[in-house]
């Protein structure tokens, strides 16, 4: 057998063909391999032009074509996502094929908004992530996948809930008030923003197994063709497409166990104990119980989780490419009770016609998902109950549990409740029905095939409904026996899009250019419906209106040029026009322009010498504008009123009537701007065995739609919406990837992304410099905030007292530095400190393989970010262990015994914590059975274990620095779990 390869450092295989001495009777065999590694490329598909017919190739990279063909000389084309398509010539015997992968070919089609684009051929910071390198383990969210995967791109998990959402900021955000969450389309289609009524998390109706990739737009040449929405980045998800061939069947299954990886430190009962018998006098000494009751450990659990997906895909007919899958996903949450269901399927559609002249992509999605929402009141619950009383009084009239009761018989209303009491009298269910689908057709006009005529009709729907009841005889309710109340919520998200894009090659020259208009139209209903006690009799609320609706229209004309020159020299410029029906008519319209330009220096003649060991040399420089109107309400610019509810009804004679209240609003509202610059930089080395990008950028945002307090009287609320200001962001981003090892064993790929950021407020008021708003609500006291949006400072610094120690490094109580030095400590020595945002952000990855072994982990880093521990601002004194207006103990953390405060010391500089960590997300080690049933040679299975949460490097003393990081408030936190998964994957 002899086999000829085409391997090079100096140019990157693009295919290597050998002819075997030899073929078999009646077939000829053909093999595809990775030219990266030499693995087996399984599910590629072979088309053979000639006889119109497709075959495709098993898990060992292995097809055949049946030799009483005449054949010899006819043309054989190889398809395969993530790989670059390639055409041979047929001879008479076996052969094999190498198809490069598109991760290391800088002719890699990379998704933009409202087309494609070559990766070399990018103006804009732009980052693809496709489903190799995706996370793995129990991924129950799509953002998880991604996390720790791309520069600029900083998600962080808000709780360990099942479903729960992510905060997702690229570029760190570029609002106060307005949504800083980027945009997402789903296979063209945006998706709602926002919360759903009834679900943890909107993009957990979404199953992560039926995404592709993710694109994320970045600068504004990037996002700007999609306007008013851009302002905060852009990430574009595609799924999982049909392909030619015969079907391809995919059953996988994950199975999990999950626990608390940590624990809020408080006091035992034992510790309680000592502390009383120390501090309190003989009332204090007579609450005390005789237990040692660890209620962390009552409300959490070992949870056990499931995911199960199957999907097939090939042809049903020869013209008819298909993809359908189904799921089943079980998330058992380790607060006790808390539980996750969710049913999904996805159907794909895309056959062509007329020639391939017509493509027709048909997209279905839908899930169901059913939760059981654990009381999170526990959680706050458990830190702070009298550790030294039982689970369990029998005597007691609410259901059984220990609660602090008078001597005759009521219970102590301002007294904690039971942790486990909280859980378990209370059911709160909520279920979601949602479908996300389009029909988007591109026709390639047959006098003129560089035109195409795209038309795209996309619909995101949900209905959601939920029901909670507080039990009769549970103290969580005592005053009312208990309550019944239910929610339902529709919300409604439609798109219609047509665009002409045009694509011609002029001697040097092409031009891309696209042109089209958008409308987009959003509604939310809620209704409005009474509240009973538990037993459904007695009506505790009668609201005065059924239904609330929330609705409004955008209407957008967009256009884009991209001109290269030479192979060298692109540039491009995109402008969208965009009216938004939140804003008067006098403002509308917003105008968002942007313009690009790429070097590709690589390409230059005084290169050449440079070409061994340079494969990419690329400079871009872009500027643009995007805007932000997402401000909550749709209706913030208009006067409208809202009726009284029946506890406020005015009495005349025996009858009563509602009354109208005008709302706050502000006619003048209009569109916040952002102006960004990016420079960038593409590297390659060793025939792209290393690549390198980074991008600086400075960004300006203007018009900042703020919610701020306004002097009374001047309008109908204490605060209203507003453009107020200015803001600048800059940062520099990079990322580095390299192919350490390539070898048919061996392979050993390394990526490493760091992201610095600086995000500063430049004006708040035209006529006052030193204006600053109070954000920030802390639990303790009434009102507290502890943060400010301040001119010069990161939004949300924290704004406390600077605290003095002894000379044993402990903080005094009520001992603060007077800064302005005038004798007096009050709120003028108050000064900004720290803040929520990190510094730097660094995400670190690495896959390694050896024959049928593979093993991956992520770890990330944050550096600089400081969180406030409102867990030990509000528990950790002597007043919340003895309140006297409860008449109960409390407990607190282990701290208190370090500083012994009397009172709360809510403002102190103290709380304010280095929160910086390293975390390994997550470490998986599989393996891959080859040839497991001689019947069927093309099946596989693949079986590895998954660590998620493994580690955690910190400082910060409290749960975890990274949960509600953007916040930067600390406070009745869902722990994040540790998961140990086991996961199957047969393929067949």
């Amino acid at each position: 057998m002899k086999r000829v390869r085409l391997f090079s450092l100096l140019s990157f295989p693009l295919l290597c063909l050998s002819i075997h001495a030899s073929a078999q009777k009646d077939s000829i065999v053909g093999k595809i391999y990775n030219s990266k590694d030499s693995s087996a490329l399984s599910g590629v598909t072979v088309r053979l032009p000639a006889l119109n017919e497709d075959f495709t190739s098993d898990e060992n990279g292995q097809f055949k074509i049946p030799a009483n063909q005449n054949i010899a000389g006819k043309k054989l084309q190889f398809a395969l996502v993530g790989f670059t398509n390639k055409e041979i010539t047929l001879g008479a015997g076996d052969f094999s094929v190498y198809l490069a992968p598109l991760g290391a070919d800088l002719n890699e089609v990379v998704v933009i908004g409202y087309g494609t684009s070559k990766k070399k051929d990018l103006t804009g910071s732009v980052t693809t992530i496709s489903a190799k390198d995706f996370n793995k383990g129990l991924v129950a969210t799509p953002e998880q996948l991604i996390q720790g995967k791309a520069a600029g791109v900083q998600i962080t998990l808000n709780s360990g809930q099942p479903g729960a959402g992510s905060t997702v900021r690229i570029r760190g955000g570029a609002s106060l008030s307005a949504t800083n969450d980027p945009l997402y389309v789903i296979d063209g289609v945006p998706m709602t923003t926002g919360s759903i009524g009834n679900v943890a998390n909107p993009l957990a109706t979404i199953n992560p197994n039926d995404i592709e990739t993710f694109t994320v737009l970045k600068d504004a040449n990037a996002t700007a063709i999609y306007g008013s929405r851009a302002s905060n980045g852009v990430i574009l998800i595609t799924t999982k497409k049909g392909k030619s061939g015969k079907p391809v069947y995919n059953f996988s299954s994950t199975n999990s166990l999950s626990k608390a990886a940590k624990l809020v430190d408080v006091m035992s009962g034992d510790q309680m104990r000592d502390y009383i018998n120390e501090y309190g006098d003989d009332a204090h000494k007579a609450l005390l119980g005789t237990a040692n009751t660890n209620w962390q450990k009552e409300i959490y659990r070992t949870a056990f989780s499931t995911d199960n997906n199957f999907s097939v895909a090939g042809n049903i007919h020869k013209w008819l490419p298909i993809r359908f899958s189904a799921g089943y996903l079980n998330q058992s949450g380790i607060l006790k009770r808390d539980n996750m269901q969710r049913i999904s399927t996805a159907l794909n559609l895309s056959p062509k016609f007329f020639d391939n002249h017509l493509s027709v992509n048909l997209n279905l999605k839908g899930s169901l998902t059913k939760s059981f929402f654990a009381n999170q009141g526990a959680i706050a619950a458990a830190i702070q109950f009298d550790p030294t009383q039982p689970v369990y009084d029998k005597t007691n009239p609410y259901g059984g549990y220990f609660e602090w009761m008078n001597a005759d018989g009521t219970i102590k209303s301002l007294a904690g409740r039971n942790p486990v009491s909280l859980l378990n009298m209370q059911n709160n269910t909520g279920q979601a029905v949602r479908s996300i689908g389009n029909l988007q057709l591109d026709y390639k006009v047959h006098f003129l095939p560089d035109l195409h005529v795209n038309v795209n009709a996309g619909y995101d729907i949900t209905r959601s409904n939920g029901k909670k009841l507080i039990f009769a005889d549970a103290s969580e309710a005592f005053s009312t026996d208990g309550n019944s109340s239910r929610s339902r919520n529709v919300y409604d998200n439609y798109t219609l899009e047509a665009f002409l894009s045009y694509n011609k090659d002029l001697g040097k020259s092409n031009i891309n250019a696209v042109a089209g208009y958008g409308y987009y139209t959003f509604s939310t209903k809620t209704n409005n419906y009474n509240t009973y006690e538990a037993d459904d009799t007695t009506i505790l609320t009668h609201p005065t209106y059924p239904l609330s609706i929330d609705q409004n229209r955008m209407l957008s004309y967009y256009a884009r040029l991209i001109y290269t020159y030479d192979n060298k020299y692109i540039l491009s410029g995109t402008v969208r026009r965009d009216g938004s029906s939140r804003f008067a008519p006098d403002n509308r319209y917003g105008y968002f322009p942007s313009v690009g330009l790429t070097w590709r220096a690589i390409e230059e003649n005084f290169m050449e010498p440079a070409k061994k060991w340079l494969s990419d040399l690329k400079l871009r420089l872009s500027y643009g504008l995007t805007g932000q109107q997402d401000i909550g309400s749709s209706y913030s610019y208009q006067n409208t009123y809202y009726g009284s509810q029946s506890t406020g009804e005015y009495q005349i004679g025996d009858s009563y009537y509602s009354y109208y209240s005008p709302n706050a609003y502000n006619k003048n509202l209009k569109w916040e701007k952002s102006l960004t610059t990016n420079i960038g930089l593409d590297l390659g080395f060793l025939n792209n065995l290393i690549t390198v990008t980074a991008d600086y950028y400075w960004k300006n945002t203007s018009d900042l739609l703020g919610n701020i307090p306004v002097s009374v009287g001047s309008n109908f609320s204490n605060y209203l919406y507003a453009n107020v200001g200015k803001m600048k962001n800059q940062g520099l981003e990079l990322n580095i990837s390299a192919d350490v090892i390539r070898k048919r064993d061996i392979n050993w790929t390394v990526s490493f992304n760091y992201s610095k950021y600086n995000t500063t407020i430049s004006q708040l008021n035209n006529n006052d410099p030193s204006y600053s708003v109070t954000v920030g609500s802390i639990a303790g006291g009434t009102g507290n905030m502890i943060q400010r949006w301040a001119v010069g400072y990161t939004p949300y610094v924290f704004n406390v007292y600077q605290q003095v120690y002894d000379k044993s490094g402990k903080p005094v109580e009520g001992a603060y530095v007077d800064r302005n030095k005038d004798g007096v400590i009050n709120s003028n020595d108050m000064y900004y400190y720290k803040s929520p945002q990190a510094k730097s952000t660094f995400g670190f990855s690495t896959n390694f393989g050896y024959k049928n072994w593979t093993l991956a982990t992520t770890i990330r880093a944050n550096v600089g970010n400081y969180m406030y521990d409102n867990v030990r601002s509000n528990f950790d004194n002597w007043a919340n262990v003895n309140n006297t207006t409860t008449d109960a103990i409390n407990n607190a953390t282990v701290d208190l015994l370090n500083t012994n405060f009397h009172t709360p010391q809510y403002f102190s500089d103290y709380y304010v914590y280095n929160a910086s960590f390293i975390r390994m997300d997550n470490l998986s080690l599989g393996y891959n059975f080859q040839d497991i049933s001689k019947k069927h040679p093309d099946m596989n299975l693949t079986v590895s274990g998954t660590v998620q949460n493994v580690f955690l490097i910190t400082h910060y003393p409290g749960l975890d620095p990274e949960s509600n990081s953007s916040a930067g408030i600390d406070y009745n936190l869902y722990p994040r779990p540790r998961v140990y998964a086991l996961s199957l994957n047969l393929k067949f």
